[in-house]
């Protein structure tokens, strides 16, 4: 019988367990961990095999094993977007309804229901764009400009119409108070149609600006607080707010003269005089009170702030200039008995026996 050497009966072990493995013998078969022909087991030589020294080659088959795990990031939803998302949604069924009755009802088509349903059409898209800017926020990626510029557009344009149809109808109510003799006349109507085709180019060229280039996404340090409106652009938006609200003011202010006078000329006691201007008064502050608490918080720190301010702030203004929106249904829609009349037929078939049915116009404050 030959007897080897330790080198050579070193490599005839080292063969005979390549040929165990290969063929599936031991306990490393192909279901183990560490199948050696597994592609996703990487192993490490720990001697080098051309070492020519005389000691035995020793060889350790060392598996280098990585955990395949994958690490999700889930983004936080702030308590803010939640809160715009479902302003949003509420402010989209309100003007839903009053498009519907509207639409639906071919006896609501004087001037001033049509700056009525040309407002709910605003607060709709304005709802539907806080929608929009919660998806695009958190379902979309948000790093793709088109995304990010149709989503401010949207909302600049339905905001900025929102606020001049609330300014139109304001107009509307002080000439059918200036000019009581000649309002219900056809030249009436093409005013109001001609006011709100100018209402909605001009709100949306503003809506496209920032699409054409007028952006900071190329320079973020020229940052509004809502990127990505730059801040020239949200202090020239902020003013002209600020120009339209006392416009309004100063409207309002005359028809109260108007009113005044008016009611002077026709009542015969007194106390009537007192009760009818009293509320007249009363709504017309209401009217001014909850426009200018809703919108001038976010118009003035739009002036001062700037992408810089801590972010807190600008949801803090943002909210209740979106709940406006809420507003103006109940205002300038559902409390007017034609309409209440056309909810009430549309629900439950009849009219309660309190809901008055005088003619309303737009002069009633």
């Amino acid at each position: 019988m030959r007897l080897y050497s330790r080198e050579e009966g070193a490599m005839i072990l080292s063969l005979v367990a390549a040929a165990a493995m290969s063929g599936g013998g031991g306990s490393l078969n192909s279901s183990s961990p560490l199948d050696p022909f597994d592609s996703s087991t990487s192993w490490s030589l720990g001697e080098d095999p051309f070492n020519s020294s005389s000691e035995p080659v020793v060889r350790t088959l060392t598996p280098d094993l990585q955990p395949a795990t994958t690490a999700v990031a889930i983004q936080e939803v702030s308590p803010w977007d939640i809160a715009l998302c479902v302003t949003g949604t509420l402010i989209s069924c309100e003007n839903a309804l009053v498009i519907a009755v509207l639409f639906y009802t071919p006896t609501l088509r004087a001037p001033m229901f049509i700056l009525i349903g040309s407002l709910a059409v605003a607060d709709l898209l304005a709802g539907l764009g806080l929608i929009l800017n919660f998806v695009f926020a958190y379902l979309v990626d948000s790093s793709v400009e088109f995304v990010t510029l149709l989503s401010v557009g949207l909302l600049i344009s339905a905001f900025s119409a929102s606020v001049l149809n609330i300014l139109a109808i304001t107009v509307d109510r002080y000439l059918s108070l200036y000019n009581a003799l000649t309002y219900h006349t056809e030249r009436t109507v093409t005013f109001t149609y001609v006011m709100v085709i100018f209402i909605w180019v001009s709100c949306l060229t503003l809506g496209l600006l920032p699409a054409l280039g007028w952006n900071c996404l190329r320079d973020e340090s020229t940052c509004s607080i809502c990127r990505p409106v730059t801040k020239n652009n949200a202090v020239a938006l902020a003013v002209t707010f600020l120009l339209v609200f006392a416009l309004m003011m100063q409207l309002y202010l005359q028809i109260c003269k108007i009113a005044f006078r008016h009611a002077q000329q026709i009542a015969v006691q007194h106390q009537f005089v007192a009760i009818s201007t009293t509320k007249g008064v009363s709504t017309l502050s209401a009217i001014l009170c909850a426009f200018g608490a809703c919108w001038l918080p976010f118009a003035m720190y739009s002036i001062v702030a700037d992408s810089s301010y801590p972010v807190i702030y600008t949801y803090a203004t943002v909210l209740p200039a979106t709940c406006c929106s809420v507003i103006n249904p109940i205002i300038y829609a559902f409390r007017n008995p034609d309409i209440q009349k056309s909810l009430w037929m549309a629900c439950c078939g009849c009219v309660p026996s309190n809901l008055s049915l005088r003619p309303r116009t737009s002069s009633d404050v």
